[in-house]
Parts: C-alpha cells; sequence; structure tokens
C-alpha cells in the first residue's frame, strides 16, 4: 500500500484582521465617466477611500490662455458636458463684469429661462440614472424620453444637443426663433405632468429607499469642510443658493417662485429628494421666465462688440449656482485679448472629494449606491 502524506491547510487568525486593497476603476460604464476609487477593505467593511482622479484631464484652464474671449466659450462648456449652458454663463458674465458692460433685459432673462432648461436636462440625467445603479431599469426609459422633448426645444435655437454654444460677450447668439416660446411653454407643461414618476415610481418604492435611507451621511460640518454645494449640500442642511444669496441674472426678481430646496438627513436619499424637488422647482422658475420675456418688448439681445475684444487689465470673479453646485471662473487679465489666467472652480471636483468622509465605515454593497448619489460628471472634476 502508497503510503500517503496529509497535508492540512489553514488560515491563522491574524488572517482575519489583514486589509485588503481594492481598486475600482478606472473604466466607463458604472461611474459616469473614468474615475478610481481605491478602497482598504477590512471583510466587506470599507476603511479607507482615496478617489484618484485625472484620467480625463484635458487642461482647459492651460487652453484657456491661448485663446481669446470668443473662443474660449467652446473650451468652457465642455467640462460638465450635463450643463453647457451654465458652463457658458459664467465665462461671459466674468468677462462682460470685467469690461464693465450692460446686457439688454431681453438677453438676462432668455438667459435665466435657459439655465433653468439647462437644470432640468441635468436632473433629469442622474433621476433615472441613479435608480438604474440601485438596479431599477424602469426610470431610465422615462427620464430619456422627457430629456428628448427638452433636447429638441434647447436645439432648435442653438443647433447643439449639448455644447449649444449660445451664450456671447454681450449677451446671446441670436433671438429666439418665432413661436419658440410657445412650444418650450408646452414642453414644460408636459414634463411637469409626468414628474409623477419619480415621486411615485422611484421614491414610492421600498427598496429603493431601503438602499438609500440612512446610507452615506454627509454631515453639514464635511460639507463646509470640503467645499462641497449644490443639492448634495443642500441635503445636508446647508441652506445656501447663489440664486437667492447673490443674485445673478433675473433670479433677484424670481425669489417669489424660486424655492431653496433643503433636507437635514444628508443621506443618500436626502440627496435624491433634494434634485428631485429642485427639478419641480426649476420648471416653475422657467414658467416664471416665459412670462416675462412675453411682456417685454422687442429689443436686442446681444451687444455691438469690437472686431478684436480686449478685456482691461485686473482680475474678477464670477461664480453661478450651476446643476451641480457652485461653478466660479478667477479670471486674470493683462489688456491682452486672451485672459492671462483663467482659474476654473468646478462642482463636482470638491464633490467628489467627500468621498474620503461619506465611505470610511461603510460596507462595499453600499459603495455604488453612495458614489451615484453625489451625481458628478467627471469631466468637471478633470477639467
Amino acid at each position: 500500500m502508497t503510503p500517503t502524506t496529509e497535508t492540512v491547510v489553514g488560515i491563522g487568525g491574524a488572517a482575519e484582521s489583514t486589509d485588503m486593497v481594492l481598486n475600482i476603476g478606472p473604466q466607463h460604464p458604472s461611474t459616469h465617466g473614468v474615475l478610481r476609487l481605491r478602497l482598504v477593505l477590512d471583510g466587506e467593511r470599507i476603511q479607507h477611500a482615496e478617489p484618484v482622479i485625472g484620467y480625463m484631464h484635458r487642461g482647459a484652464e492651460k487652453l484657456f490662455e491661448a485663446r481669446d474671449y470668443r473662443q474660449i466659450i467652446m473650451l468652457a462648456n465642455r467640462h460638465d458636458w450635463l450643463s453647457a449652458f451654465s458652463n457658458e454663463l459664467g465665462v461671459v458674465l466674468a468677462v462682460e463684469r470685467m469690461l464693465g458692460m450692460e446686457v439688454p433685459a431681453r438677453a438676462v432673462w432668455t438667459r435665466t429661462l435657459l439655465a433653468e432648461l439647462n437644470r432640468v436636462l441635468n436632473h433629469l440625467m442622474f433621476l433615472g440614472s441613479y435608480p438604474l445603479e440601485l438596479g431599477g431599469i424602469t426610470p431610465i426609459f422615462h427620464a430619456f424620453t422627457e430629456r428628448e422633448e427638452l433636447q429638441h426645444v434647447m436645439e432648435e435655437i442653438s443647433g447643439g444637443r449639448m455644447h449649444y454654444m449660445f451664450n456671447r460677450v454681450g449677451g446671446l447668439k441670436e433671438d429666439l426663433p418665432a413661436g419658440w416660446a410657445t412650444r418650450a411653454r408646452a414642453c414644460v407643461a408636459a414634463l411637469r405632468s409626468r414628474m409623477g414618476v419619480y415621486d411615485d415610481l422611484v421614491l414610492g418604492n421600498e427598496i429603493f429607499r431601503g438602499r438609500t435611507r440612512g446610507v452615506g451621511v454627509l454631515s453639514a460640518e464635511a460639507v463646509h469642510a470640503y467645499g462641497v454645494s449644490g443639492p448634495i449640500a443642500r441635503a445636508s442642511g446647508v441652506d445656501f443658493d447663489l440664486r437667492r444669496d447673490e443674485p445673478y441674472l433675473a433670479y433677484g426678481e424670481l425669489q417669489d417662485a424660486l424655492k431653496v430646496v433643503t433636507r437635514e438627513e444628508g443621506d443618500c436619499l436626502a440627496r435624491f429628494e433634494c434634485l428631485l424637488e429642485q427639478t419641480h422647482n426649476s420648471l416653475d422658475l422657467a414658467d416664471a421666465c416665459l412670462d416675462r420675456l412675453a411682456e417685454l418688448p422687442p429689443g436686442p439681445v446681444n451687444q455691438r462688440l469690437p472686431k478684436v475684444l480686449k478685456a482691461p487689465e485686473g482680475h474678477t470673479y464670477a461664480w453661478t449656482e450651476n446643476p451641480l453646485g457652485i461653478n466660479g471662473y478667477y479670471l486674470v487679465s493683462k489688456g491682452e485679448k486672451t485672459p492671462y489666467r483663467l482659474k476654473l472652480r468646478s462642482a463636482s471636483f470638491n464633490n467628489i472629494q467627500a468621498l474620503t468622509e461619506l465611505l470610511p465605515g461603510t460596507l462595499v454593497a453600499d459603495m455604488v449606491a453612495i458614489l451615484g448619489s453625489l451625481f458628478f460628471v467627471v469631466g468637471d472634476i478633470d477639467k
């Protein structure tokens, strides 16, 4: 009989507390762009999280210095590809402030209207994609149906579906087409009539609420520490919105229609609720802008500019309440036709840093729920 050798393979007790490093990404499909998360795990629980960014970096801030003030609008509208109109807006506001330029009233109200329609477009994407990340496929089909209707309205005035290039220093590219306001109003009414899909189908779903309530709680202190802004900050009880607190465009005259949505819980569910309720309010603001535009007499929508546009020497900072949070441009001019420096403060860059606070102590299974609830665009992080 052949002798046999028996070997016992076991795991020592010390191995139970051994940390494992797990890299999530970089990949595109599940993270709204190329983002990498470096997680340190103890079993199924996250001990440490580090967002690793820069995979999509285009060097936009450096490219600003080699383009004139008309050309930089094209660069600016691409970092958050869901908020192109709002991105353009911040640049032209900064240049107009440097020039001391007064913009025609018709352009001011049209800009406000289009900024709110762009906000709805942005939010609809996340209202559909966030439930998808938690396993609910139906809302994304509704979201894209409604986005298409609104995209048609935006495309009619600008010719662009994502990068509108409709803002100009001194106003807008051109006036609104004949009958456009009627079609825009009908689109807003249609969207409002179907928003119950998210109120009932998503928020009324017990599985969705179970996956998001009490998960990924972000404190108000962490919001201030990391410079988090937008719906994510307001979901943690930080009551701050530039449209109310430092009005620009026509928001100073829209205070009756403007509602700043806040929650105190600071969890994934609160962030989704803020986004949804803010979408409802943006539709109300769009209606208010359409009403005011109907009352305005015909007039210009831009200022005549010199062939070579030069900003005077100096510096200024223009910030706006973009759909994802505060977007700021710090412009430094040496009196040339190109900016000496144009520094971009994007919303997603600050918001995503809060993952180092949100993820430690949570389960790996909750990571996607937390990550998706930050409603970020990776191009807005990497710039």
